[in-house]
């Protein structure tokens, strides 16, 4: 896609209509493609202490969630360069939380795991991000499916799934969970956060002939048998911000 196409998605802000576009030219366009979200309430109080100084802990209708979301991103690049598949296309999954900074709400990593060792030594780098190497496979066509182990940290998960059938009508949840338009970092003490913006997900029920889930972030054990949620996306386009400091 060129940058004329990607401007494009500035005007794909009918589901965004407070948004303000940030000052600052964008910087990155990336794709997240074939995306898993698997979501988990959790313990606001014991989320809580996770959470930097200076963000908020956001909640729906006073309950706190965790998610798991698992994707391949596709095609990053910064704005006036071509793609290097080498290392713009990876799996990953990340483990996040739900968080507000005055009238700003989105997420808060705890984790990042991605397939290709480049990958994350440049992810961390070049956005501060917490990125560590996991290993990976996928598969999307006839079958679907998606595997991440990680040694170091014991995190697992193996989902052999079919998309399902796309949601008529998403609830105030299924948009609370997945229309985030920031990302908080906390680094060197400091706080900074990064503007995206990417065209509305369209959710699909997936269906499982086989899921294994086993995430341990803080006090939280995340694992299949207590699953809540669960979407499917194909993806979405997105262009993203230079991080600004709070």
């Amino acid at each position: 896609m060129n940058n004329r196409l990607a401007s494009r998605l500035l005007h794909h802000n009918v589901h965004r209509p407070l948004w303000k576009t940030p000052q600052a030219n964008w910087i990155w366009y990336q794709e997240w493609n074939r995306v898993l979200f698997f979501h988990w309430k959790v313990d606001a109080g014991l989320l809580q202490s996770l959470i930097p100084s200076g963000l908020e802990l956001d909640t729906f209708e006073g309950q706190a969630w965790v998610s798991v979301v698992a994707f391949t991103m596709e095609n990053i690049r910064p704005r006036f360069l071509p793609a290097v598949s080498a290392v713009s296309d990876f799996h990953e999954v990340n483990v996040r939380t739900y968080v507000r900074s005055g009238e700003d709400a989105g997420v808060y990593f705890f984790s990042l795991e991605a397939q290709k060792y480049l990958s994350v030594k440049l992810s961390r780098t070049l956005s501060g991000m917490p990125y560590e190497t996991s290993g990976m496979q996928r598969e999307h066509g006839e079958k679907h499916f998606y595997r991440s182990v990680n040694k170091r940290t014991g995190n697992f998960l193996e989902a052999d799934y079919e998309p399902g059938a796309e949601l008529a009508e998403k609830s105030p949840l299924d948009a609370w969970l997945t229309e985030r338009y920031y990302t908080f970092l906390d680094k060197g003490g400091r706080l900074y956060k990064y503007a995206v913006h990417h065209p509305e997900w369209r959710l699909y029920e997936p269906k499982f002939r086989h899921l294994e889930i086993r995430y341990k972030t803080g006090p939280f054990s995340l694992s299949h048998a207590n699953l809540e949620a669960v979407h499917y996306s194909g993806g979405v386009h997105v262009i993203a911000w230079p991080k600004v400091m709070l």
